[in-house]
């Protein structure tokens, strides 16, 4: 689990790979600094993106070790927002329904973080078991009275799991596919772990929406792949697995939903056809060149607008202090000189400093107490709850700047 340069594409191992987008160094996204930190050295990683030529797989250029990404007092809760958990629990009650699970039937989620989306099958009947890497998220989801084995997800533990609770009838990954390197092994557990006739559920960020909305600050060291269903195709083949559905859902900017499994045990739907042929032009070399002169502009457009504002004396403030947001802010080359700081309601974020760019993050009660002219919306992608619970502010005169695709200032 070392860190590493990307030579050979992760699903197809061709070498023929090509880089279309350059971010930088950056360090990773969730890496916030206590105060004690902030004068020691900080490590920044290269962040360049490929297409492998042969599979169309779209992937990082460099991989840090997760047990630096996901091991060290990881800070993302997926219970934060109302939206979030309100996603997971109508995605458990809908897979329950419709592949006719029974009481006591096991689910299993990989990377399951605080257990929003298990605690939605055990509301329905299942068994359920977590799998997560980081300690101190799994303390939590045990609390929330979620069983959650503190690992990565392999081989090892999908054997362990069935000589001790059988085989499972839901294997989910939302938001955890697209941050593993050995995609192999992943797809060989699930082999392990999966029933005859049971059903793997992927949720990832889509590429199509990735280039298509600009959402250039989903790309971190965290996401070492950028998921469509192409190179998945190809993956889950080698496994005789395949995708027989996908649905497409509106979280996290524009996400896809695959339905994976044995080989001839469903029908493949039509809208895997549909989806497959609208992404060819994704993978063309001037689609992915016109992507990153896009990335730059934006870069150029915000920033001018940003130092306009404080160029006239005004105050702008972060709101929210997502990974993604770690990426623009260190792309864009926003600091403390600009932002002035940013207000959180997680704790795990509150009393420290953003990587990087050293912006200090504050409970989001200190928005209507400073009152910054301005906040900029660093958690865009769920800018209607925020800006809807922030109504206090709007009223007293405060202004949101959303910065994707194109930045623009809300009233």
């Amino acid at each position: 689990m070392r860190s590493h340069y990307q030579v050979t594409c992760r699903i197809c191992r061709d070498k023929n790979l090509t880089m279309f987008l350059d971010l930088g160094f950056t360090p990773p996204a969730d890496a916030f600094l206590s105060p004690d930190r902030l004068n020691r050295p900080e490590t920044w990683y290269p962040l360049k993106v490929l297409i492998c030529n042969n599979c169309s797989l779209v992937q990082l250029n460099y991989v840090v070790s997760p047990r630096i990404l996901f091991q060290k007092d990881y800070p993302y809760e997926s219970s934060i927002t109302k939206t979030g958990r309100e996603h997971f629990h109508s995605l458990a009650k809908t897979a329950y329904s419709k592949f006719s699970l029974s009481s006591g039937d096991l689910v299993i989620d990989i990377g399951s973080n605080v257990g929003v989306l298990l605690q939605g099958f055990k509301n329905q009947g299942a068994n359920v078991l977590g799998i997560d890497p980081a300690p101190n998220i799994c303390e939590i989801a045990r609390r929330n009275g979620i069983e959650t084995i503190n690992d990565f997800f392999n081989e090892k533990v999908a054997s362990e799991i069935v000589k001790t609770r059988g085989k499972a009838k839901i294997i989910t990954g939302t938001n955890v596919v697209a941050h593993i390197d050995d995609l192999h092994s992943l797809a060989r557990a699930v082999d392990i772990l999966l029933d005859k006739e049971g059903v793997f559920i992927i949720e990832a960020p889509y590429l199509v929406d990735l280039i298509e909305k600009l959402e250039y600050d989903t790309i971190y060291h965290e996401h070492l792949s950028y998921l469509s269903i192409k190179p998945l195709n190809v993956l889950f083949h080698k496994f005789r697995m395949e995708i027989f559905d996908v649905e497409k859902i509106s979280i996290h900017g524009g996400s896809l939903r695959y339905f994976v499994t044995r080989k001839n045990t469903y029908p493949v739907s039509k809208n895997v056809h549909k989806f497959l042929k609208n992404e060819k032009k994704f993978y063309e070399r001037d689609t992915l060149i016109n992507f990153a002169r896009n990335v730059e502009r934006n870069r150029e457009e915000l920033t001018w607008m940003l130092k306009s504002l404080k160029h006239e004396g005004k105050c702008i403030a972060g709101l929210s202090a997502p990974a993604k947001g770690m990426t623009l802010l260190n792309y864009c080359k926003i600091g403390p000189d600009t932002i002035d700081f940013i207000t959180e309601k997680s704790t795990l974020k509150i009393g420290k400093y953003t990587p990087g760019t050293h912006i200090p993050i504050v409970p989001d009660s200190e928005l209507i107490k400073r009152m910054p002219n301005y906040v900029l919306l660093l958690a865009w992608n769920f800018a209607d709850e925020i800006m809807n619970n922030l109504k206090d502010y709007e009223d007293a005169g405060g202004k949101f700047i959303i910065p994707i695709p194109r930045p623009r200032i809300v009233n």
